[in-house]
């Protein structure tokens, strides 16, 4: 059978999100929002039974708590009387009050969507099969975590090449968001560095600073310790440094607070969603400033695109140009991961 958006907004709710008959379902978008994306995820909540409301409000300015004085009462009131939030509000919600409150409640389900668009809801949840996906996802998780104190060395052939020591885990992400929390997009696993020890280079193709652009010209961020300078970017320089000096405190720029590996089998470099490029095989968002995850910040969490890249973890090779090959249980698990059409 065809997948459609409409049977992967099923996958979503049903399946991913856990959705039982009777939850309330609030879906918070903007009206840059892909309307397909929010009235697929609003029928599908009905089609099972749930309470479904879709709220609508302009794009926000920034994300985190600068985004609170952009959040009406009733935004609010509809959010923290959820069982089951999707957030597709771009930049998102994720690291504000209401975020927090909302985790803090302690019932919540909260899926951070963002920009995701009706071709990459296709093929993120429509295209994959879940329980293979985080076979490979919790299988690359294990080697991460038990490699923590690690040294690991990220290059690409654009230059990039930055190691760090590998830090404890910041978060976990669960098969099904069956328990309150916050959960992500399926299609990446994250690597959390010790801040103080990412020194090197880093060139970059793509940023997440007040919205989501591909580059004009390469961009690079020369790191130690702290981000410590930026250049190119063309006519995305500016707006990029004033993002970053935002994320960081005295007017300095901030850390590196984590890198990824997508590894999802369909997703596709559209340059249209940050959500579905930085889960395509290979690439790698580098989070900067301040987590969105702790309680407040600001607009604290700018995302830096780098494609196709090698990693090295205790000098062995798990990743070269954006495919898995090492360890063989690893590569053999990763060769599982095929496209369902």
């Amino acid at each position: 059978m065809t997948a459609t958006v409409a049977g992967a907004a099923d996958v979503l709710m049903r399946d991913y999100m856990a959705l039982e008959p009777g939850e309330t379902v609030v879906i918070t978008a903007d009206t840059d929002s892909d309307p397909e994306v929010w009235q697929a995820i609003h029928r599908a909540s009905l089609l099972a039974d749930a309470n479904s409301s879709v709220m609508l409000i302009p794009p926000l300015p920034y994300q985190g708590r600068l985004a609170d004085p952009y959040l009406t009462p009733a935004v609010s009131a509809a959010a923290l009387a959820a069982d089951v939030w999707i957030d597709l509000t771009f930049p998102y919600l994720a690291g504000s009050e209401l975020h927090d409150r909302a985790m803090e409640g302690g019932h919540i389900r909260y899926l951070l969507g963002a920009d995701l668009n009706a071709g990459g809801l296709l093929r993120l949840f429509g295209r994959v099969d879940l329980d293979r996906y985080f076979a490979v996802h919790h299988a690359f998780d294990a080697l991460v975590n038990d490699a923590e104190g690690k040294t690991v060395r990220i290059t690409d052939s654009g230059g990039t090449d930055v190691s760090f020591t590998l830090g404890p885990r910041g978060f976990s992400k669960p098969r099904r968001a069956d328990k309150p929390g916050t959960v992500l997009v399926p299609g990446q696993c994250t690597l959390f560095p010790e801040v103080e020890s990412v020194k090197g280079r880093i060139e970059i193709g793509a940023i997440f600073h007040e919205y989501y652009t591909r580059l004009p010209a390469p961009m690079s961020l020369e790191v130690d310790g702290r981000i410590r300078a930026i250049s190119g970017g063309g006519n995305e320089h500016t707006v990029a440094d004033r993002a970053l000096r935002r994320a960081g405190s005295d007017g300095n720029y901030g850390y590196v607070i984590h890198f990824t590996h997508g590894i999802h089998p369909t997703a596709r470099v559209t340059g249209d969603s940050f959500i579905e490029d930085t889960r395509t095989q290979g690439n790698n968002a580098i989070g900067m400033g301040m987590p969105w995850w702790d309680p407040g910040g600001g607009e604290n969490h700018p995302d830096a695109v780098l494609f196709m890249h090698t990693i090295d973890i205790d000098g062995q090779r798990v990743v070269e140009d954006g495919a898995i090959v090492g360890p063989e249980s690893l590569v053999a698990l990763a060769a599982e991961l095929q496209p369902v059409v």
